[in-house]
């Protein structure tokens, strides 16, 4: 056994065993974990997302709605151009449409799920789907 392979040896050894004190002596001081987001639920982490990525995406779409203005204007009666402009438009449309369909659709998802989740009491406090004797 060469020097370069003992030493190999020796740093797996000590990296082995650096690593095993390390997994039982720092949960002992570990402060617990907190929740970074501020979203109880994965359903209500999408939405919030999807919030997010719509406010983001509504100065974009306007932006390429004025691209798609110039592209109208700047096409004057071509008709490669015209065609090229009315796609144009019409992808920034559907693209909008499908950022606002699904921001709408995970609220109303987002909803559903925590009113089917939530328990439901009746007047002394009991679930409702546990009768009690």
């Amino acid at each position: 056994m060469n020097t370069l392979q003992r030493i190999r040896k020796g740093m797996s050894a000590g990296a082995g065993a650096a690593v095993l004190f390390l997994l039982t002596v720092l949960p002992a001081y570990a402060a617990p974990l907190s929740n970074p987001l501020n979203y109880d639920t994965v359903a209500d982490f999408v939405a919030g997302a999807l919030k997010a990525m719509v406010t983001i995406a509504l100065p974009v779409v306007s932006l390429f709605l004025v691209i798609a203005g110039f592209m109208f204007i700047k096409a004057q009666g071509n008709e490669g151009k015209l065609e090229e402009a009315k796609k144009n438009f019409v992808y920034v449309i559907l693209g909008a449409l499908l950022i606002m369909g699904a921001w709408v659709i995970a609220t109303i998802i987002a909803g559903t799920v925590s009113q089917l989740t939530a328990p439901s009491t009746d007047a002394s406090g009991n679930p409702v789907i546990y009768k009690g004797r």
